[in-house]
């Protein structure tokens, strides 16, 4: 699929809502992985292979089959204990089908929803756009032969922060923390910004090349703990997703449309297995750890377009591959001695 020829598709039942134009006007574009395996994920479909369980064991009493409108019954059964726990198990081997995500079609849309937008309109002129992406895995990075970090469920986000319309700054969510940049220096396709997915991770990044993550918020193109990105395939998160009003006062949810459901939201467990008892680890790390819990647990209210402070935003874009590579090339030319 062409990087350069990939119109604005988002659905014509969001563009008929009282959702701000701009919201879909700006909404990223996002590069998966070329090597990636784990694509975007039907929400819904995820719920379908999950039994949820407290302390390893499944609840009584659930109303089944799970689904958007019931889920958020299981806050009263154990609240944010809860974990959406895979039926294969966290550590299947083969992995079942389902883990694997849905296909992108030709114009970037993935066949099941796999992503949400929230707005939060601070009243002021500022409005926060989150486009959140689904996946059902995240594959942790390899370090000394050994992947770790591996969980079952998979939220990722970029926010952008808009004033009177306008596009001001971008998060790029990543690991434990994330990056931030102006509107301005972001790469785009027209005037929506791309991102870039990491190979199994799905943490969000605004360039090419190696990412190491090693401290948080920090982009090093080399490093332990290195994610990789590069133009795969190009989706369009915001073309068949869900999309809701969020009134930060109340802490509620408000579909832009009757037909999204939105109870769902208010969930308060984990989108995934707890952490394998007894697993492998390595240097005290473990290789399945515990899924991650929701949208509403994103700090949707924020002073700034960081969830935390302090709040760096970036006039520049980080190095992305090729300017990577530019830079070793001219190091070598440099450091070769003159005939």
């Amino acid at each position: 699929m062409s990087a350069l020829n990939l119109p604005r598709s988002a659905d014509a039942a969001l563009a008929a809502t009282a959702l701000p134009d701009y919201v879909l006007d700006y909404a990223p574009l996002v590069w998966l992985h070329s090597e990636d395996r784990y694509r975007p994920s039907g929400i819904v479909e995820h719920l379908n292979h999950v039994v949820p369980e407290v302390d390893y064991n499944p609840i009584e009493g659930v109303q089944t089959p799970l689904t958007l409108d019931n889920l958020s019954q299981l806050n009263s059964m154990g609240n944010e204990s809860v974990y959406l726990t895979s039926e294969e198990g966290i550590d299947a081997d083969p992995q079942p089908d389902w883990i694997f995500g849905t296909d992108i079609d030709d114009n970037g849309q993935a066949n099941d929803v796999s992503s949400i937008i929230v707005v939060n309109d601070h009243g002021d002129g500022d409005v926060d756009a989150f486009y959140f992406y689904f996946y059902s895995y995240n594959l942790g990075n390899t370090v000394v032969g050994m992947e770790f970090g591996n969980h079952v469920g998979d939220w990722e986000h970029n926010m952008i922060r808009f004033k009177d319309g306008t596009p001001q700054a971008i998060w790029y969510s990543q690991h434990a923390s994330g990056q931030a940049f102006t509107y301005d220096a972001t790469e785009k396709q027209g005037k929506r910004p791309v991102a870039y997915s990491g190979n199994g991770t799905h943490a969000v990044y605004s360039s090419t090349g190696g990412h190491d993550h090693t401290i948080p918020g920090v982009d090093l193109p080399v490093g332990f703990l290195v994610d990789q990105t590069d133009q795969g395939v190009l989706w369009d998160p915001a073309s068949g997703a869900y999309a809701y009003n969020y009134a930060a006062d109340t802490q509620t949810f408000e579909a832009y449309d009757s037909s999204y459901p939105v109870k769902w939201l208010d969930f308060n467990g984990k989108w995934g297995d707890d952490a394998l008892q007894g697993g492998p680890e390595l240097f005290g790390q473990a290789k399945y750890t515990g899924g991650p819990n929701g949208p509403k647990f994103k700090n949707l209210q924020r002073d700034k377009v960081c969830p935390s402070s302090p709040c760096i935003v970036l006039p520049f874009k980080t190095w992305d591959a090729e300017s990577t590579r530019s830079a070793s090339a001219s190091a070598s030319a440099s450091a070769t001695p003159s005939a």
